[in-house]
């Protein structure tokens, strides 16, 4: 299973940006999937999840701002990131965990600068 994110980029505080996350396999759809940052000098931190049921769950940083999506026919998962701000700036990376006896798998990460 491989996952690719992309989406990422430099905007200005107040715009939006929608990252993906795009799996090899239908992997999505029997996993919790995780949008994680990382932002410079600091651990990485849950942003928002999705599971396959569909629940979601936002750090309070980011409720009300952020939605996390899935899209399992395109084996897809999107983070739409609207009124940004300069402390949303990190490495971006999604993860599947399908459950407690297999492998998470994680993306590599992608780059979102959010300037003031």
């Amino acid at each position: 299973v491989q996952l690719q994110a992309s989406g990422g980029g430099l905007v200005q505080a107040g715009g939006s940006l929608t990252l993906s996350c795009v799996a090899s396999t239908n992997i999505f759809s029997t996993s919790s999937v995780g949008w994680y940052r990382q932002a410079p000098g600091k651990q990485r931190d849950l942003v928002a999840a999705i599971t396959h049921r569909g629940g979601t769950n936002y750090a309070d940083s980011v409720s009300g701002r952020f939605t996390i999506s899935r899209d399992n026919a395109k084996n897809t998962i999107y983070l739409q990131m609207n009124s940004l701000k300069p402390e949303d700036t990190g490495v971006y990376s999604c993860n599947a965990d399908p459950g407690p006896f297999s492998s998470n798998y994680w993306s590599q990460g992608t780059l979102v600068t959010v300037s003031s």
